[in-house]
């Protein structure tokens, strides 16, 4: 059952809201995987994003104290930055007027 509800804390972090500790507990085990994860190869982008996911939601939580709301906050922030940095780039996509100067010097 306490297994069941983890799972579903993990998978959607809007869903716990009625019990933070919950969430909390949730949210250190995936640091602690991300971590581990991060030691034995590359990061792990969906992994970096469900953090910030639970992070955000658990700062969004207006009964949580004010020093752990800003906190989870702050860290919301940071690993919204992990995310963004391990992104791959968006292909480069070019304009007619790109490919008509790129054509003439072809020729």
């Amino acid at each position: 059952m306490a297994n069941e509800t983890a799972a579903r804390a993990l998978q959607e972090p809007t869903t716990a809201s009625a019990q933070p500790e919950l969430l909390v507990s949730a949210v250190l085990h995936l640091m602690s995987q991300y971590t581990a994860n991060n030691q034995e190869s590359s990061s792990c982008i969906k992994l970096a994003s469900v953090i910030e996911r639970h992070l955000k939601a658990l700062a969004d939580l207006p009964d949580l104290a004010p020093v752990l709301r800003a906190t989870c906050q702050q860290l919301s922030e940071q690993w919204a930055m992990v995310v963004e940095r391990a992104m791959p780039p968006p292909p480069e996509k070019f304009g007619i007027l790109t490919r008509l100067v790129a054509g003439s010097r072809m020729n």
